[in-house]
């Protein structure tokens, strides 16, 4: 039985500050045992690397299209040079996965009459909405929170995109102005055939502490299509500030004009809340990437990353490697909607042998579990292992540009075994996940362009 997010503590927040939880504080209780639960978390991890795959083959920038190629619930294969021939990544065919999986939910009130309602938050996405009525029969999915309402919020109203033309993006196809009726309508579809259609309109969003309610445009989702969790009602597109508005502006930071937020993303063993923040930071922000502009993928949070150690041992590529390509493909992006940090195949069996040999005395198992290629035995007299630390350098080999991971963040613990928690795959860029990032504190700030991280700042 699931939890009754309703009766979820949820702290009063100032203005521009949300709630936010692992999403398996809502979901744990659907599953047997951990193992189960952590499958579900692999499904949806290879499920969104698929999904932007597609969208940097495609080269839009989040407009996704619809194609059966990566079908996230059949068996999925991963091919890869590991000295040893073929892998095969195997995604338990009962889990429902879809492409617009994130691992992050924040707590909002919407509306004149202050709904509760969680979404899920995707820094890969430019668009903010929820599932809106009042809806046709079988057009919603089943959602554990209170549905809003757009027609019984007294203070809702629909975008007229013929006299406010620029509030209707006209530059992605999943837009457009209906002539007829002056509604902005959108219709966006993932990569394995779900998808979410409505208007856009605006509403108040509000925040208990000062009672302030702020005004903001989202998708009125009153129709979808494809699996969608119950824990959920909607996303916030988190997607890097543009401005003007025309483009990507319907994230949330472009919509409070914030060139600075910042997130705590608890452990994913943990039930508490955290926060996500808007122009200010409580961080001291020691650890800082730069933030590289990517035209061709504005929205998305791409860094400096310069080398990777395991312990004292440099993995051996040149700093350029990690620097866009002419068609400015390449580099590495942080994502909170995939799990596990995924590097090319080409640099990840390099790293991968610089882990093993740094491993000493752990019998290794020979089969791949699951996903994972580099998995090890737990002690038989039950002793705590440990395992070499994973340092990321961005822009310099320096303290202040050191992200060091330890254990958690290294290793996941997978039927019975310690796995390396790092996928390689077949893309030329990389993805730095959320199990790398659990407990950290993130500060955005696309002014000084910079992001920063703070180990430990939120459990």
């Amino acid at each position: 039985m699931s939890l009754d997010s309703t009766k979820l503590p949820d702290p009063p927040m100032p203005s521009h500050t949300f709630t936010i939880y692992h999403r398996d504080v809502f979901e744990k209780s659907n599953f047997l045992d951990y193992d189960s639960l952590l499958e579900s978390r692999i499904a949806r991890c290879h499920a969104r690397a698929s999904h932007l795959a597609s969208i940097f083959d495609d080269g839009s920038d989040g407009v996704t299209r619809n194609d059966n190629k990566n079908d996230a619930n059949a068996s999925l294969t991963r091919q890869q040079d590991a000295q040893g021939g073929k892998i095969r990544e195997l995604v338990p065919k009962s889990t429902d996965t879809h492409s617009v999986h994130g691992e992050y939910v924040a707590s909002f009130l919407i509306g004149s009459q202050l709904i509760k309602n969680y979404l899920l938050i995707d820094t890969g996405s430019g668009l903010l909405w929820w599932q809106c009525g009042p809806c046709e029969a079988n057009n919603c999915y089943k959602q554990d929170q209170p549905l809003y309402n757009f027609t019984t919020s007294r203070i809702s109203r629909k975008v007229d995109c013929i006299r406010h033309s620029s509030y209707c993006i006209t530059a992605d196809p999943a837009f457009h102005c209906d002539r007829d009726t002056s509604e902005c309508i959108y219709n966006k579809k993932y990569t394995d055939g779900s998808g979410t259609k409505g208007f856009m309109a605006d509403d108040v969003i509000y925040f208990v502490v000062d009672q302030r309610p702020i005004r903001v445009t989202f998708g009125c989702s009153n129709e979808q299509t494809g699996p969608f969790s119950s824990s959920y009602s909607g996303i916030v597109g988190l997607g890097r500030k543009v401005f003007p508005l025309e483009k990507a502006g319907y994230s949330l930071p472009s919509q409070f004009r914030a060139y600075l937020f910042s997130m705590c993303l608890p452990t994913f063993h943990s039930g508490k809340g955290s926060t996500l923040s808007f122009h200010i930071s409580k961080w001291p922000r020691a650890i800082s990437a730069k933030l590289l502009q990517n035209y061709k993928y504005p929205s998305f949070y791409f860094v400096n990353l310069y080398k990777v150690f395991v312990n004292e041992r440099e993995v051996p590529v040149k700093p350029s490697w990690w620097n866009f390509k002419r068609d400015m493909s390449g580099g590495i992006f942080v994502d909170t909607g995939t799990t596990f940090t995924r590097f090319p195949n080409d640099f990840y069996v390099i790293f991968r042998y610089i882990f093993r040999v740094a491993v000493e005395d752990i019998p290794m198992v020979e089969n791949p579990i699951g996903p994972f290629d580099t998995c090890y035995k737990v002690d038989p007299n039950g002793e705590e292992l440990y395992f070499p630390v994973v340092k990321l350098y961005f822009g310099s080999v320096s303290r202040s540009t050191e992200l060091i991971l330890e254990q958690e963040r290294v290793i996941v613990k997978y039927k019975g075994f310690y796995c390396l928690a790092f996928i390689g795959w077949q893309e030329n860029y990389s993805i730095l996940g959320v199990n790398q990032l659990q407990g950290v504190g993130l500060t955005f700030d696309t002014s000084a362009n910079t992001l920063s991280f703070d180990i430990n700042a939120c459990d």
